[in-house]
């Protein structure tokens, strides 16, 4: 019996026990997981969304192992001193809870053999996770994978090399059979190139050992923002040993010069999905000049129930008095958190806007300061109270900037202006839960999907939203939430800024805030559409059932059970 029939709870093994010994497993490869708030190999919505994946896929029983690093510190911690400056520092992580494997395997990075130690955490028991590890005492290469995002860019391809061609031979060492390579992000192509090199070397032709590689190969893209699509120069990669033994005119064939990340990943795939039916939309357009790139589909993401919902609103019929009990026990969980944090007293009366992601200019955390007159007027009115949290990356000044001026807007209003330091999954369930709105304001079409803004409709925290990510699916405005402006775009970033700004206040002025203080009957049957409309069809459980049926292309007679 081999690993993939291991994997499958007993429960579902009756009709599949003698197939999945020949199926094999699927191995999803990620840079980051975020499964536990302690266990911080997680940066933000790319690792939560893995994290959801492999719960739900132990939920559903299915034969998934995921590959990934064990990050000795990390990824960075962000704190806000007295004037606003941003301080950035790391600290190890907790990994007790690791087993080690007692497998070591070796990648090339710079024509020197590194080691690379698998540990293995049973926590989500038919899903298993490999963490690669290159801090092994006595061995120069330690600092490899120490910070996630960390370092310059070398040491980004290390640490995809280690991911990429370290996790297709901690698979082989572990004997896992494998039926299909999901990469989810650009960060694994490595792999890919790590598969075909496998088949040349065996005597396959290099075109040949593609086009068998690309039926093993499924691949998801995300940001539609174009410095996020990582590019290497072909001569790094060459450098680096990235190339796995392949040649300059081969690696250019796979992802151009310089060697895109996400053009290898459209190349080297047998299908390719977006994670929002917009998304798709944008994707097609961001990379039609791409020629030899995989059929492209749409999965919208979704979020795991038990991890991010109160079980109140798990309850199949909930009624309006029993919502908003829940609603204010979340609502006090935050205040209080908020106090103990900050020192700030809010509230539990008035009504607390949300706003809790990365800290980048596109996501426009400050969109609602745009008109000081008309934000001044509100606060002082003491009709709103704001919750801020949010990192930016270690080199996005821009966006520590974005952090600081949020914070100067917290010392001239410090009991209605809070930003809680240190955005991590815990604070981000107690805003998803605790506030009356969850405020998405990014530049349109730049949001990929946004599953920060599911979490909160599922526990009756109203959307107030751009028309852009997840929310164009979900929206019946004025019935499950509310939409800030229309899908036209405006030419300029500046003319889109103006137009969605003027919008945001007009939508809180005339309809979120007197809704909120004076129809608690209206707002109540909103909460209950929000949570009604979006638990199941934006729910991780319904998001790999997709992936299962469309990706993964179960054969016939094995569909989920």
């Amino acid at each position: 019996m081999d690993v993939g029939t291991v994997m499958i709870r007993k429960e579902r093994m009756v009709s599949l026990k003698k197939q999945e010994s020949k199926q094999g497993v699927i191995a999803y490869f990620c840079m980051e997981y975020g499964l536990e708030s302690s266990f911080k190999i997680y940066s933000g919505g790319l690792g939560i969304l893995a994290g959801d994946h492999l719960k739900a896929c132990k939920d559903k029983g299915l034969p998934v192992v995921g590959i990934g690093i064990k990050w000795e510190q990390g990824y960075v911690e962000q704190y806000l001193d007295k004037e606003g400056a941003v301080t950035d520092c790391y600290r190890n992580i907790n990994c007790s809870h690791l087993e080690d494997t007692g497998t070591i395997v070796e990648v090339i990075i710079r024509e020197e053999k590194v080691p690379v130690k698998v540990w293995k955490t049973e926590a989500y028991g038919n899903v298993p996770l490999l963490l690669l590890d290159t801090n092994i005492s006595g061995s120069p290469h330690h600092g490899i994978t120490k910070n996630l995002y960390g370092g310059n860019s070398e040491d980004r391809v290390a640490q995809e090399i280690v991911l990429g061609a370290g996790g297709i031979k901690a698979l082989r060492a572990m004997g896992y059979s494998v039926n299909t390579y999901h990469f989810n992000e650009g960060h694994a192509v490595i792999a890919g190139l790590e598969l075909i090199a496998e088949k040349m070397s065996r005597g396959v032709s290099f075109h040949d050992a593609w086009e068998e590689t690309k039926k093993e190969i499924v691949f998801t893209t995300h940001t539609p923002v174009e410095a996020g699509n990582e590019t290497h120069p072909i001569s790094r990669f060459l450098y680096m040993n990235a190339n796995q033994g392949l040649t300059i005119e081969q690696l250019i064939e796979i992802g151009g010069a310089p060697f895109n990340m996400t053009v290898a990943g459209l190349r080297l795939s047998r299908k390719v999905n977006t994670v929002a039916e917009l998304h798709l939309e944008t994707t097609k357009k961001m990379w039609k000049s791409v020629t030899g790139k995989a059929p492209m589909i749409n999965i919208t993401n979704g979020v795991h129930l038990k991890t991010w919902m109160d079980d109140g609103f798990l309850e199949q019929k909930l009624e309006k008095e029993k919502c908003l009990e829940l609603h204010q026990k979340n609502k006090k969980n935050l205040i209080k958190l908020i106090e103990e944090r900050t020192g700030a007293v809010f509230q539990p009366e008035k009504l607390t806007i949300g706003f809790a992601r990365r800290m980048t200019p596109y996501k426009r955390s400050d969109l609602i300061f745009s008109d000081r007159s008309k934000i001044d007027l509100l606060l002082k009115q003491e009709k709103i109270q704001l919750v801020f949290s949010g990192k930016a990356h270690p080199m996005d000044n821009a966006g520590k900037e974005k952090m600081g001026a949020i914070y100067e807007m917290q010392k001239k209003y410090p009991n209605a202006i809070v930003f809680l330091q240190n955005y991590d999954m815990e604070i981000g369930a107690l805003i998803t839960r605790g506030c009356d709105v969850w405020l998405n304001n990014p530049q349109r079409p730049k949001e990929a999907c946004g599953t920060s803004g599911m979490k909160a409709a599922m526990n009756g925290v109203l959307n107030l939203s751009i028309l852009d990510g997840w929310w164009p699916e979900a929206c019946q405005h004025g019935v499950n939430g509310w939409a800030i402006g229309d899908v036209i775009t405006p030419k300029t970033e500046e003319q889109q800024d103006q137009k969605d700004a003027k919008a945001l206040y007009e939508m809180m002025e005339k309809e979120v805030i007197p809704l909120y203080y004076e129809n608690t009957e209206k707002w109540a049957d909103m909460m209950l559409k929000s949570i009604e409309t979006t638990k199941e069809a934006f729910s991780a459980e319904r998001m790999v059932d997709e992936y299962w049926n469309k990706m993964y292309k179960p054969k016939k007679g094995r569909g989920l059970v």
